[in-house]
């Protein structure tokens, strides 16, 4: 966990509770108390209002609050459209997590900025359901395969129907306007190469994982893209 995100886990634990300890926080957060209490010290020279002691206990002082979510109008529509896009085009576990980012915004926002989101005149028309519907479980399956460094074995299909069992190390997935890509290290060819997610019967995991190999990596992938 990144210094800034644990800082700010440290407020949220802080909110509404009585005391806090600082063992407690060192447990929930992985880290020792010496890290505690230097982040609680370091909190409170920002101006965090925390109140308490090392040895006996932290509280936030009650009228505090985090200020609310600002964003320009351009930012407010990134961010609406980018959601809208994903709904219309992602996964299942990813459009529920659209469903979940937005509910958090309008919630944050204050309540001009939360009316601009949802008046944002910018929209992905979910004219592609039957593509969606048809790869969504597979996109999530090789979300978690790329995640978990599996090696899979894709029975695919090419442009001419022609059926093949690839080995490949799965590195990202990659969205060209109308179709989903798989960016992978294909053990046959021994070099990268794109996989059209719809033309992808299945993937199974081999029960394998690839390493973290120079020159195979998903920053080498895209270098290779960009050069050909």
């Amino acid at each position: 966990m990144r210094r800034a995100d644990r800082l700010f886990q440290i407020v949220q634990y802080l909110r509404g509770r009585r005391l806090t300890t600082a063992t407690q926080l060192a447990g929930w957060l992985s880290v020792s108390e010496r890290t505690i209490y230097r982040d609680v010290r370091d909190l409170s020279l920002t101006g965090v209002p925390i109140e308490g002691e090392a040895g006996v206990g932290y509280r936030l002082s009650p009228h505090f609050d985090l200020p609310p979510l600002m964003f320009t109008r351009e930012e407010i529509e990134a961010l609406a459209t980018g959601l809208r896009m994903l709904q219309a085009w992602g996964s299942p576990e990813l459009r529920r997590g659209v469903g979940s980012v937005w509910a958090k915004l309008a919630a944050a926002l204050p309540e001009r900025e939360r009316i601009a989101l949802e008046r944002t005149p910018l929209y992905a028309p979910d004219v592609a359901a039957s593509y969606a519907a048809r790869i969504g479980p597979l996109l999530d399956g090789l979300r978690r395969a790329i995640a978990a460094r599996d090696v899979l074995i894709l029975d695919y299909g090419d442009e001419r129907g022609q059926r093949s069992a690839r080995a490949v190390w799965p590195l990202g997935l990659f969205f060209w306007g109308d179709v989903w890509l798989l960016g992978a290290w294909c053990e046959l060819r021994q070099d990268f190469r794109n996989f059209r997610v719809d033309r992808i019967t299945t993937a199974t995991s081999s029960g394998a994982q690839f390493p973290d190999a120079a020159g195979r990596r998903l920053e080498d992938f895209v270098r290779s893209m960009q050069a050909s």
